[in-house]
């Protein structure tokens, strides 16, 4: 049976009490399933020359990771990932900030990427790339003499191209998606605003009548592979949570005051909808004020990307909107 390599921007090595992130989640199972190569950004930050990779074994699992510069963390990570084709990929155009340095970084860590995995690599092996970080790692690994299936996951929205075009590079961006065999999406709109920016940049003539397509002298495979979570899990950890003093002193509290509670939990992002459901709940106590000490909103939210503006913008607004609404709705108790 061929070996399965997975790359993603980052590794989650299990570790005790260490949570994993939500890609990680996704791509934990199906790793210690198959058993095979995971490699990634290790996490951390070398201030000279990238060393080779470090190589960790956990099971059936082979971890294989490298340090980032920290001016390309700056510019690839926080910057062309998380500030231009983040936003840009959930329709959120106004806070998509493109830089030619950033960009030319994007391209370099992808490089760097590619020429330490290429090593690694075993003739039958089939290689499986996550996510926006590393779209052009396809390409990179090609340049080395790769030949190996290389198949690529986006994990998140893909835009139409009347959204895409507002990103510069576009163009480029399609021609680096051409070095796969196989690119998967979320859903089947995902899958439609690519072949839109197919049309866009190839032409009609490239979606073949299979679903395929046939540009840049190669024949790719598009699906739509929807990610699922796992629920044995899931419940079984909600059950061990029960046991958990911060649990019980919520339930205590909520019990004594006789009220209902909402929660969410979600990574503190703009594209989750935070500012407008702290205000439809303020809405909601506006509309039906016979619930004003009856139920509760808990929102759980981990920090995350603080490094960039538009993550620091969502967390001034939350404090502000809760705030307020603590302001006008909360009793002394």
């Amino acid at each position: 049976m061929s070996r399965l390599v997975a790359v993603s921007n980052r590794i989650s090595v299990p570790k005790r009490g260490a949570p994993p992130g939500g890609l990680a989640v996704g791509v934990l199972a199906a790793m210690k399933a198959r058993g095979g190569l995971w490699f990634g950004w290790s996490g951390e930050l070398a201030e000279g020359p990238v060393g080779p990779p470090q190589i960790t074994t956990r099971g059936q699992v082979k971890y294989a990771t490298i340090d980032l510069g920290s001016e390309d963390h700056e510019l690839y990570y926080l910057g062309f990932c998380n500030s231009a084709i983040w936003p840009l990929f959930h329709y959120f155009l106004d806070a998509a900030r493109y830089r030619d340095a950033e960009h030319e970084a994007y391209l370099r860590v992808n490089r760097q990427f590619a020429e330490r995995l290429a090593p690694l690599l075993e003739r039958d092996d089939r290689i499986w790339v996550h996510d926006y970080h590393l779209i052009p790692l396809a390409q990179e690994l090609r340049e080395r003499g790769v030949r190996q299936p290389v198949g690529f996951f986006l994990h998140i929205p893909f835009p139409h191209i009347e959204a895409l075009r507002a990103l510069p590079s576009h163009a480029e961006l399609m021609h680096q998606f051409m070095s796969y065999d196989l690119i998967g999406f979320q859903t089947r709109r995902d899958l439609d605003s690519f072949c839109s920016a197919v049309v866009e940049i190839f032409g009609a003539e490239s979606l073949a009548p299979d679903g395929s397509i046939r540009a840049c002298g190669r024949q790719l495979r598009l699906g739509v592979f929807p990610i699922g979570v796992d629920v044995e899990g899931i419940q079984a950890e909600t059950v061990q949570g029960l046991e958990k003093q911060s649990v019980q002193r919520m339930r205590r509290v909520a019990g004594m005051f006789g009220r209902r509670g909402i929660i969410g939990v979600d990574r503190l992002d703009y594209s989750k909808g935070l500012v407008e459901r702290f205000e439809a709940y303020e809405r909601f106590l506006e509309h039906y004020p016979e619930n004003l000490d009856k139920v509760s909103y808990v929102q759980i939210a981990p920090l995350s990307r603080t490094e960039v503006p538009a993550y620091a913008e969502i967390r001034n607004a939350l404090e502000q909107v809760a705030g307020r609404i603590n302001g006008r709705f909360a009793d002394v108790d």
